[in-house]
Formats: C-alpha cells, structure tokens, sequence
C-alpha cells in the first residue's frame, strides 16, 4: 500500500520556495494580468449590446420626466440619510440595545455569572403559525462581536433565526451588550457560553446535544470552546469564520497583509489606550468598508438613490445594526490580534507556535460554510485549518472525525449572514440535514446543493460527496510555502509591541481619560457622517417635511426612459474606476509586504521551509501500524460491518451510500444487546479505514476472525438478509461475494430453490387445500448447489418415488400448506441441517433464510424442536436433498438479520489492550 493515496495533494505537490526575486517577479505578473482582466470583464459588462442598445437621444418630454422623478428621489434620498441619522442617535440614547426581530426572553444574564460578561442567553419564540417541536435538537446562535453591534443572526425574519424557528427547533440565542464589563477576557466569555450551552441542554433532557451556530468572530470561538468542551455541543455550525489565518492565494484577498504591513499588533495597543483601555469598533468596521471602496463609498447609497421608494425600509434596518459599533476590552483585542491574526495559534500546524487548544479535541461533527465571494473569510482561511490540523486523509479517518464544508460561488462576506436568500436556501437545508451530517462516517464531505424545477416536490436537492484533504483547494494552484514571511512577522510585531509597552504606553495612559476618549471615538469620521446628517444639522430643518411633501406628488419617470439608463452607465463607471483603484492598491500591498519580509527572510538565513511531506508520512506511519494489527481482530460485528464495506467498495456513491444506511440499520438491535454507540462508532470507522487502507487484506484476513464454520455461515446469511440482491443469479457474479464463500469455504447458495420459494409466497399463486409431497430430482454432480424441482403425486400421503441410486434417501412427510411446491422437512430441528453437497463434500450447504415477499431470503429454521435431527451421509454417488422450511404466505419485513442478537452478544465481549493500543481477543 502506498502512502500517495492518503497524503493530502497540495502537500504532496509543494516544492522548495523559490528565490525571492523570481517570486516578486510572478507576482508583479500575476497581479498585472488580474488587474487588467478585471478591467476589460467590467467594461464589457458596462458596454454590453443590451446596456448600449437603451441608449438613445431623449425627447424633450423624457427630459422634463426625468429631471422631477431626480429632483424627488434626491429629496427622498437625503430625507433617508436623516432617518439614518436619527435611528443611531436613537439607538445610542436607548442604551444600544438589542434589534431583534423576534419576541424573546432573557435566562441568563451574563452579569450574574460568578466572572461577570456582556453576553446573555435568550429563548427566542416564533410567534403564531410556528409549532415547537420538543423532540427535535435545539439550536444556539451564538452572535459575532467583530466591532458592530448586536443582533446580526435575527435583525430580519430571513435570517438563521428565522429558519430555526420555521424547521420547529427550540432556538436559543447567545447576544451581547454594546460596552464589556470590567476585566473581561476571552477566557471569561468562554466560560459564561460553556454554562449556557449547559443550561439549554439541561432544559431539553429528552432531545439530543444542541446544534451551535457560530458566525464570524463567533465561529471561531465557538470552535476554542469545543475545543476545550468538546462534550457539551452536538452539531457545530460556522460560517465565514477564519480559523487558518496566514493563509491565501497570491493574487486574492489582501486582508492577510495588513498586519505585517502595519507593524504587528501595536495599532491595537494603541487604539485601545486611546480608548481608555476600550478599544472602538468603529476602527474595525471601517476597515471592513475599505475592502470594497465601490460598494461603501458609491454603490451601497446608488442603490439607495435609483431604488429609493422600495430600498428604504431595508436600508435602515441593515444601517441600524451597522451603525452602531460595540466596544472591546484592550486586553480581547490584542490577545485576538496577536494571537490569532498575527500569531495564527487556533489551528497551529507543524513548525508553528499554538496556543492551549488543539482542535483535534473536537468530537462531534464541524460544518463550514465559506464563499469565494468573501473577501474577509476567504475559503482558504475557513478551510485549511482541517490540513493543519488533519496533515492527511488518513489522519482525519483515523481519528474518527467527520468534517462536512459548503461553498457559495459568489455571496459576501455579510451575504453569508443577513442574504435573505441565502437563509432560505443554504441555512435552510444545513438544519434540514442535521440528523444526516450526525450519521456520515468519519471522513470530509462536501455538502452540495442543486436547485430542482418548479414543479418538484422540494426545492433543492441535497447530497454529501466524500471528498480528501486537498479537494478543499479546488482548482488552485499550490501555494507557495509563504509561512517564512509570517513568522517574521510575527517577530516584528513581538519587537513592535515591546517598544510601545517599553516608550509610549506609560505616558499616554496617563493624557488619556473617559471624556478624553468619548471624544476621540465621537470624532471618529464614521460618527461624525451621521451626526451630519440628522436632525441634529440645522440646514437640514426643511427635509422631512419637504420628503413628506415628495411622497404625496411622486410621479417617478418611467422605465423605459433612456437617461434612467445613462445614469446606470455613469454610476457603472464609478464603480469600475473606484473597483480599479482596489484592484492596483491590493497588488501594491502584495508586492510590498513580500519585498519587505522577504528580504528580511534572506537576511536572517532563508530557513528552510516546512516538510509537509514527510510529517504526514511519519503521522501515517503509525496509524498503518495500528491497522496492520488491527486487521484479524474482531468478532460477528466487525466481520460483518467489513463485508458490507467490501462489498460496497467498488460500486456507485449510490450504491455506497445504501451500504451506509443498512450498517446504520444495525445499530439499534446491536446496542439493544449491549454494544455502545462509541463501540458501534470506532467499529464503523476503523473497518471502513482497513477496507479503504488495505482491501485485500481485509478480505484475506477474515477465516482469522471467524474461525468457526457455523459463525461464517451466520454472517454470509447476515449479508445476504441485508443485500438480498446477492441472492440472485446477478448477485453470484459479484467477484468479492464469490471470493468470500471460497476463502471462508461456504458455497454459494441455490437460486431456484429461492425462486421457488418467491413465487410460492406470491398473492396471485392458485393455493390448494392438499398439497402434494415433492421429491427432488437427481442433479448433475457439476451443479454447485442441488435445485429440487417439486413433481405432483396422486395421492398427498403417498411417500416419495426413491430415487435411483445405491442408496435411498429419505423422503419428506406431507405437512399442511397453502404454498404449492414447498418441499417439507421429516422435522423441525433448533438448528439448521446441513448436508454436505456431493461435488464437494467439505462445504455444507446452508438453508436459505426467509425474506420479504418481494426478495428471495433465506430462511432460518424453527425453533420448536430441542432434538437435532441426524442427517444421512450420502455416498458418493448420492444427490443430497436441501429440505427447507414451510413456508407461509402472510408476508414478513425481517429488516436486519435474525442472528443480530448473537453479533450484539459477540460485540459485547470484553477485550484486551496491548501495549501498542490494539485490540485482541479476551484470554479464555
């Protein structure tokens, strides 16, 4: 078995960093060409024939048309800006608090906990028309504090709360005040939504664990959290959370830059004493509107000014909530700047300082939901986290851990939380496919959704592809081993925030005080633009009654005006120069950031890079061993669960998928007999990693495991209850079904005899009221199994025509049926009687089970009867009779196979331990 198939593909590809020069040079070409290909993609979406065909020369009567309809929706657009204005200030007076669409009641305060926080558990209610369903998991959003205010999981009815409520969850919410208490850190905030998430489980004892749902800022510390109390969370949930912070694409994405650029985290020192130890949110969220100048400065209030009679009501709700940022303790911000964005401890990796988590501690499923169109979270930082922490494929399945990730194509980073479009598409199906993300086997998966027509019963189809570590790159090139650049600047933010805590820090938190800060924060542009346009500006006394005036004599022009159009192309233009003008700054910042530090990189000695390679194969090293031991160990249970992987190996993702749910179907009647769901858990994983890691092994070993000849036939008859397909003609093709019944020396089953059975159990068969005794015919001694073929007698009580031979055979006694065609057995033994087959007298043939009416089974024999029956040994010239069970007609469902009971009480054994940490078989 070869290592390539396990060690993650981007690792495998990764080659020793180029030189510096060479790498400044594919860089200033890289980002040439994606300058200039953004350009000439937007022109010709500007200038596309359908935009160019509305413009023509307008008539005098569109030109009077249009300059009312702009004179009125200016007046409404100022008038909006006001109401803006006027809601923050309102918002402000109130005391911040929160916007929540949603009726709510408080059931925990933060401010009570013995480390009091500003965060507060709320039960959210759904209102009339929404049934609370008490069995189903509840659900718990936990809301970002990223620098704006509170309330972004529920401010609207389409939003991650609303749909909670619409599936019928019981949902909770985990919010926060506008200012920190006191001495608050990180580690406080943790604590206090460790004791919420128990209070809500002690609330729902009957259902399972809660589903936590972590947004931004919240995904990532609801991912610390489960880190350090991994047993409390049931389902994780994040989206547009960073977790991997260093890493990118060259050419994308910028943001990862800004700190090494700045200097390291001193900004944040710096920003918080001038704060008076509370850092402003305000700077946080300015940054964010910097990303995209288009959007903040022009494209957001176009919007606005061209949709003003139906945009407004939304615009005010989103600026609500973005208008009002929340405060940070000095101490939260700079642990978040230097340990996270800076230090990159969360995932850590190898070579890399982490801090005292480790997120292999998680146990319980992790779905990430990211988009290409973020441009804070990129999908790189929300996803290669799993190859830090996971280095291989093998490493993931071996621990037992299942990682599910969904893409958007094109949403933003906001988009992810408040688009009400995507809450009602991608949030929706992630809480409809709780309970199936809870069953899939250990590994990664991608979660992918597909529109269906309209007149379908359901919306969207959902699947999960089984997908391997380095499928989470897409189609990207390898990246660059670039962690050389942000070690060093983590260094130079270490010496950076040495010398402020050394020079600057004593003196200015002696300048700054409370009032000095308020005004600082006041004065802060973002503020300040509102406080211009409010109510509070006297030139702007005449607006509101001047826009209520424009609303009763609104006459809008018409849709077909031509300069409605230049207008659309006039602000295209702007958006394209400002969209241009993001495009050569970001490219600069690459370009700088990589001429500094990497310069500073060969000037301290180049150090080598990391060897992803060889770490992942030391890691594997030691799982292989793990496995190669674990490959005859085992029992019924785990010779069956590796049968059916084996048998579902080589077949569809359908067909794998149909394997999963009849070894899910197992669980119940095992675990009624003693065997624990963790047991049933790693019996699943560490089977399906032995088939996966070593097919031909997992075969070959399995005489070692059943050792005994009446355990194989338990188990082939197992398989062949659950697969019933097996049983046909088709079925004995199947290469491992074949290879099974030769290595464990059992021979296949008959078909005809099956077939028999089928259509005697049939609804439409003619029923006798005697039926008559069937003799089998002599078969051919190159037949593998003996068809009997029944023969009508005159009389039902006669006995049988012996058959031609040396020596007789005995005959069947007629017994009562309703089926035609049935042959009977003398008695009704506890166990099955077996007859070795003449053409190869050491493989016994087993009686075949029974069925549903629909698929042949084989049947097991009564139990009535406490005396074996001894069976004639036929000479070598005898045909052996296979007597079968009376069938009956009313029709049965046997699900899972009746000897179950016996692989529950297998599985239940208790087992050794050896030095290595595998298991053996108990000592007799």
């Amino acid at each position: 078995m070869g290592q390539e198939e396990h060690i993650a593909l981007q690792d495998e590809r990764l080659t020793p960093g180029s030189g510096l020069f060479e790498h400044l040079n594919h860089l200033q070409r890289l980002n040439t060409r994606n300058v200039l290909d953004a350009v000439q993609k937007r022109q010709a979406k500007t200038f596309a024939p359908s935009s160019l065909g509305q413009l023509r020369q307008p008539t005098a009567k569109e030109w009077q048309e249009y300059f009312t309809d702009l004179a009125q929706r200016s007046v409404l657009f100022w008038d909006t800006l006001r109401q803006r204005g006027d809601n923050t200030l309102a918002h402000e007076r109130a005391g911040y608090p929160l916007l929540l669409k949603f009726d709510h009641e408080t059931l925990v305060a933060g401010a009570d906990l013995p480390r009091p926080v500003n965060y507060s558990l709320l039960q959210v209610f759904g209102g009339s028309g929404k049934a609370i369903d008490s069995n189903k998991p509840p659900v718990i959003i936990i809301d970002p504090r990223g620098g704006h205010g509170s309330g972004i999981g529920g401010f609207k009815q389409d939003s991650v709360i609303g749909e909670s409520l619409r599936a019928g969850h019981p949902t909770y919410f985990i919010s926060f005040s506008h200012s920190p208490r006191p001495g608050q850190t990180l580690a406080d905030i943790s604590a206090a939504q460790a004791r919420f998430l128990e209070v809500v489980s002690a609330r729902h004892p009957a259902s399972s664990k809660p589903v936590v749902i972590g947004n931004c800022q919240a995904g990532w510390a609801l991912m610390g959290l489960a880190a350090s109390r991994p047993e409390l969370p049931g389902l994780i949930i994040v989206n547009g959370a960073p977790l991997s912070y260093w890493a990118g694409v060259n050419g994308r994405n910028p943001m990862r830059y800004t700190g090494g650029l700045l200097g390291g985290g001193w900004m944040a020192r710096l920003g918080s004493d001038l704060g008076n130890d509370r850092f402003d949110g305000t700077w946080l969220v300015s940054n964010f509107e910097s990303l995209d100048p288009a959007n903040s400065w022009w494209g957001k209030y176009y919007h606005l000014f061209s949709e003003v009679d139906s945009e407004a009501g939304r615009f005010l709700d989103f600026e609500r909530w973005w208008g009002s940022p929340t405060l940070l303790n000095g101490e939260e911000i700079e642990m978040i700047v230097d340990d996270l964005f800076i230090g990159n401890r969360l995932s850590g990796g190898l070579g890399r300082k982490s801090s005292a988590l480790d997120l292999k501690r998680i146990e319980v499923p992790v779905v990430v939901f990211c988009s290409y169109g973020d441009n804070i979270t990129s999908p790189q930082q929300a996803l290669d986290w799993i190859a830090d922490v996971y280095p291989s494929d093998l490493a993931l399945q071996s621990a037992g851990r299942t990682i599910v990730y969904l893409r958007h194509a094109s949403i933003g980073h906001l988009g992810i939380f408040v688009s009400g479009e995507v809450a009602r598409r991608e949030h929706r199906e992630l809480l409809g496919a709780v309970d199936t993300i809870n069953a899939l086997p250990a590994g990664l998966y991608e979660m992918l959704i597909e529109d269906l027509p309209e007149n379908s019963a359901t919306a969207y189809a959902v699947r999960f592809e089984p997908r391997r570590i380095a499928d989470i790159h897409g189609d990207e090139q390898p990246r660059r081993d670039d962690d050389r650049e942000f070690a060093l600047v983590e260094r130079a933010s270490a010496l950076n925030n040495n010398l402020y805590d050394s020079f600057i820090r004593p003196w200015l938190r002696q300048w700054i005080n409370e009032p000095a800060a308020e005004m600082i924060r006041r004065s802060h542009p973002f503020h300040q633009q509102q406080v211009m346009w409010s109510s509070m500006n006297p030139a702007l006394w005449w607006l509101s009654a001047g826009a209520s005036q424009v609303s009763k004599d609104r006459q809008p022009a018409a849709p077909d005006n031509p300069l409605l159009a230049w207008q659309a192309l006039f602000s295209n233009q702007i958006q394209d120069a400002l969209d241009s003008y993001r495009d050569l700054r970001d490219a600069t910042q690459e370009l700088c950031f990589y001429g500094i530090y990497g310069v500073l990189n060969s000037l301290t000695g180049n150090p080598a890079g990391r060897n992803l390679q060889a770490h992942a194969e030391q890691h594997d090293k030691l799982v292989i061993e793990r496995l190669q031991d674990a490959l005859p160990v085992g029992g019924l249970m785990e010779a069956l669960i590796r049968i059916l992987f084996l048998l579902g190996r080589d077949s569809n993702e359908p067909g794998q998928q149909s394997v999963e749910k009849l070894i899910r179907k197992l669980q119940a009647p095992l675990q009624a007999e003693g065997a624990a769901p963790l047991d049933l858990r790693e019996t699943l994983n560490l089977q399906k990693m032995l088939v996966a890691t070593y097919p031909q092994e997992s075969v070959q070993s399995l005489p070692l495991i059943l050792p005994e000849a009446v355990e194989r036939q338990q188990v082939l008859a197992a398989v062949a209850n659950l697969l019933p397909e097996l049983l046909t003609i088709d079925g004995a093709q199947h290469p491992v079904w074949c290879e099974l019944h030769t290595l464990l020396d059992v021979p296949l089953p008959g078909f005809n005899a099956i077939q028999a059975s089928s259509e005697a159990q049939a609804p439409t068969q003619v029923v006798k009221q005697e039926p008559p005794v069937v003799t089998p015919e002599p078969m051919k001694p190159t037949a593998p199994v003996a068809t009997p073929q029944p023969v009508e007698k005159k009389a039902p009580e006669a006995p049988s025509e012996p058959i031609k031979q040396k020596a007789p055979v005995a005959t069947a006694e007629p017994v009562k049926q309703k089926a035609v065609g049935v042959i009977t057995p003398p008695v009704e033994p506890k166990a099955p009687v077996v007859i070795p087959q003449p053409v190869e007298p050491k493989a016994p043939v087993i009686a075949p089970p029974p069925v549903e009416p629909k698929a042949p089974v084989i049947a097991p024999p009564p139990v009535e009867q406490k005396d074996p029956v001894a069976t004639p040994e036929p000479s070598k010239q005898q045909v052996p009779v296979v007597a079968a069970k009376p069938l009956s007609t009313k029709p049965t469902e046997p699900k899972v196979p009746a000897i179950l009971p016996k692989l529950g009480a297998k599985a239940a054994k208790p087992v050794r331990t050896s030095k290595k940490g595998v298991k053996k078989p108990p000592a007799k």
